[in-house]
């Protein structure tokens, strides 16, 4: 894959989102070995929503990410750029308000949310940066940003051994389970090319968010970050 693979525009990662909507959720069931529930488990935990809040799950796909969140009590607004993913997630679960919008332009106020969440999308927005300051901007003083992403992981002899899964094992498994195998291939290196937990980290603090910390699961497979919006 050459790095101009990388530099899609965003609506050719939405097309290729719609593509891999309706396997999308048991593909990365597949991939992940399994962790991937393990992993919503942890944002779930990590946001706390709780009855009376307000939470925007970003890059939310078919909604199953928002899914803990509404469990509890909390109003949830799923939202992703994905016309093809929010078309799915509607048949699956009508009951989510199931929104369309651009993580760096989006269609809410500002205060509006008590937290913010994205999964596994960030790495999918064509300006990272952006995105941070919108979710900043929709975010009420005193809530907070949790970040689930694939990063680096910590242990190097691991790391040298999960970016060989990446772009050797993943695309011929992808191609066995998924409808779009291309679009794997993609994701292995948008993996590949993320920043590593002390960037991020950098990143969220230059984009206005404070309290910045971080905890890896997996070994660093996958680090979830967290910010507050200071009151």
């Amino acid at each position: 894959m050459t790095r101009a693979s990388l530099d899609k525009k965003p609506h050719e990662v939405a097309a290729m989102f719609d593509d891999v909507a309706a396997k999308y959720d048991r593909t990365n069931d597949v991939l992940s070995l399994g962790q991937a529930r393990f992993w919503r488990r942890a944002v779930a935990e990590a946001v706390a929503a709780g009855p009376g809040d307000l939470v925007l799950d970003l890059g939310a796909g078919t909604g199953t990410s928002s899914l803990p969140f509404a469990e509890a009590g909390a109003q949830v607004v799923p939202c992703d750029f994905s016309v093809g993913m929010l078309v799915e997630g509607k048949r699956r679960h009508p009951e989510l308000a199931l929104t369309a919008g651009d993580a760096t332009r989006l269609p809410f106020a500002d205060d509006t949310f008590d937290s913010v969440t994205i999964s596994f999308a960030l790495r999918n927005v064509h300006d990272t940066d952006a995105a941070l300051r919108e979710m900043h901007r929709v975010t009420k003083p005193g809530g907070k940003l949790v970040i689930c992403e694939f990063s680096t992981p910590t242990w190097t002899p691991f790391r040298t051994v999960y970016t060989e899964y990446l772009m050797r094992a993943l695309p011929p498994v992808a191609t066995a389970v998924s409808s779009s195998p291309d679009a794997y291939v993609y994701l292995a290196e948008s993996i590949r090319a993320w920043p590593d937990q002390p960037a991020l980290a950098g990143r969220m603090q230059e984009s206005g968010w404070s309290k910045v910390a971080w905890r890896n699961l997996t070994g660093g497979i996958v680090a979830l970050h967290r910010g507050y919006k200071l009151a």
